[in-house]
């Protein structure tokens, strides 16, 4: 009696601590998603996501968005000046533009005034020395060569010819990149020129294109860093640069080095006129995105731009619905109906062995197999990939789990109930109808629930039948046109997100709210099938 007692307690915790093995496994995994996935709804935003918003999705109030954009702008203006003027002295093109843009001008400026021939002649040769003496200075890389040229540039600047005229403004860039001289190496251009296109691509991640660049034609690139986490990362990677130094030990390896690029020992840029700027946004960052905390519920319902760069799930989530919905609509009827003719009418016989063997079988091929079946059989019977292979697809996938929940289901309604039914009078089918099938109903509504999650969560199946990353959202009306048209689901998503989409990969709290989204809307449908089975149960308890 002691060794059975013993025995009794040790199966008895193997048993619980398999539970909460089991629980805790899932809190592990479960919940550090949907703790980066929430942050797709709770975060603190910029006044870069009020524009976004504004602009894609008509959201906000125009004149609050006006007020902030102003406070930002003009704590931004410094450094952007900085990072212009600076600009110009390393990539010179724009300063050269300018010098022959002036130069024809004076041109047309000349004829306006009406002058000689012998006039206009002589004032072009003159400005056409001087812009070719200013360009020379901005190409080369010779720091007194460049000076040598700037003096014949200055020496012309009080010459009245050129008083009041448009070619003025070469004087002006003369002075400009005369200053510039005295604060870089001409000789460091190109890394100057290497490392300043990365200050550019940040400053443009956090604050939008740059004063004087035309409007990019991509979402993603028509606003800065639009959440105060995002804006934190960029502002890391603007002041830091990577350096590859000999390693201390003596394997003589290079390792890589984090530096400060306004560092005046080591940093590019420490003894430039653009060292104050990292210093500049690092302090006032705040004041030029002014980050608030939000609630971003809209996600659940918004559209995504591309690449999920901007906006929500409520495509895939609608998309994700419709597959699950339309799959259970076929699976589960016929499912019922084979599971009923297999326990009910069929003979226990070398041909229902056969089958019941078939159908455990199909339970565990692998989801890939059916997404190939798909292919190869409904989207060539419909046409295309649309939501209606799709479906069914996901439909067969299913059906195997539906036929075994319900056989069990049906088998163990009690046999006094079926006999009191037919004493009754009532016929085989109606007996089930009335008193077999309800009786069944909660063990049934148990496999449902397990092929509930299962279609929701898979990517396989519809990979090729009917699912895509982007594309219009379905119109679900009154005309079925809808069932033939392919869909976005929160499965396919995710997956595109990670294995195909660099652009998401830069915004992962789109990536984990796609899967947080995934998780609640399995359990919103199970909870939903699991109150069902709850009231069932209890109207067949009488209660």
């Amino acid at each position: 009696m002691l060794w059975r007692q013993i025995k009794n307690i040790v199966f008895t915790v193997f048993c619980s601590g398999s539970v909460l093995l089991l629980a805790a496994a899932l809190l592990f995994f479960l919940v550090p998603m949907i703790w980066k996935g929430s942050q797709a709804v709770f975060f603190r935003k910029t006044v870069e996501f009020d524009k976004m918003q504004m602009e894609l999705f008509r959201r906000g109030h125009p004149a609050v968005l006006e007020k902030i954009t102003a406070q930002t702008n003009q704590a931004r203006q410094p450094a952007l000046a900085l990072l212009d003027h600076f600009s110009r002295g390393v990539d010179t093109t724009l300063l050269s533009k300018e010098a022959r843009s002036a130069y024809q001008q004076f041109g047309r400026h000349l004829r306006y005034r009406e002058v000689s021939d012998e006039e206009y002649t002589r004032l072009r040769e003159e400005a056409k020395d001087i812009r070719d003496a200013f360009l020379k200075a901005v190409e080369t890389t010779d720091k007194t060569e460049a000076e040598s040229f700037l003096d014949l540039v200055d020496a012309q600047q009080n010459n009245p010819s050129f008083q009041d005229s448009p070619f003025r403004i070469v004087f002006s860039l003369s002075k400009d990149y005369r200053q510039i001289l005295q604060d870089i190496d001409l000789s460091r251009r190109s890394e100057y020129a290497a490392e300043l296109d990365i200050v550019k691509t940040e400053m443009r991640k956090l604050f939008g294109p740059l004063p004087g660049e035309s409007v990019p034609p991509l979402a993603q690139d028509r606003f800065g860093a639009t959440r105060w986490d995002v804006a934190q990362k960029h502002l890391r990677y603007l002041i830091y640069q990577t350096k590859w130094v000999p390693s201390e030990q003596e394997d003589h390896r290079l390792i890589a080095r984090q530096i400060r690029r306004d560092d005046p020992e080591e940093g590019i840029f420490g003894k430039t006129e653009l060292a104050p700027l990292f210093s500049m946004v690092e302090q006032n960052l705040a004041a030029m995105l002014q980050p608030r905390p939000t609630i971003y519920w809209q996600y659940f319902l918004d559209d995504s731009t591309a690449g999920h760069y901007f906006g929500g799930a409520g495509p895939e989530i609608l998309g994700t619905l419709l597959l699950t919905v339309l799959s259970m609509c076929f699976a589960v009827p016929l499912g019922v109906l084979s599971a009923a003719y297999l326990v009910e009418y069929a003979a226990d016989g070398i041909i229902t062995r056969v089958i019941r063997t078939c159908i455990n079988t199909l339970a565990g091929v692998p989801s890939i197999v059916y997404g190939l079946f798909g292919l190869a059989f409904f989207v060539l019977m419909v046409g295309k990939p649309c939501i209606l292979s799709a479906s069914l697809t996901l439909g067969l996938l299913v059906l195997p789990v539906i036929i075994r929940a319900s056989e069990e289901a049906i088998r163990a309604v009690p046999q006094s109930y079926k006999e009191a039914s037919l004493a009754l009078g009532a016929g085989k089918f109606r007996t089930f109808l009335t008193v077999t099938l309800p009786a069944a109903g909660p063990g049934i509504l148990t496999g449902i629930i397990l092929s509930l999650s299962r279609a929701a969560g898979e990517t396989a199946p519809i990979l090729f039948a009917g699912a895509v990353a982007l594309g219009p959202i379905p119109n679900v009306g009154l005309h079925p046109k809808w069932l033939f048209q392919p869909t976005r689901a929160l499965s396919y998503g995710c997956y595109d997100i990670t294995v195909g989409d660099r652009l998401a990969m830069q915004v992962p709290h789109n990536q984990f709210g796609m899967v947080m989204t995934l998780i609640l809307l399995v359990l919103l449908l199970n909870l939903a099938a699991i109150f069902l089975r709850w009231r069932m149960s209890r109207k067949l308890q009488g209660i």
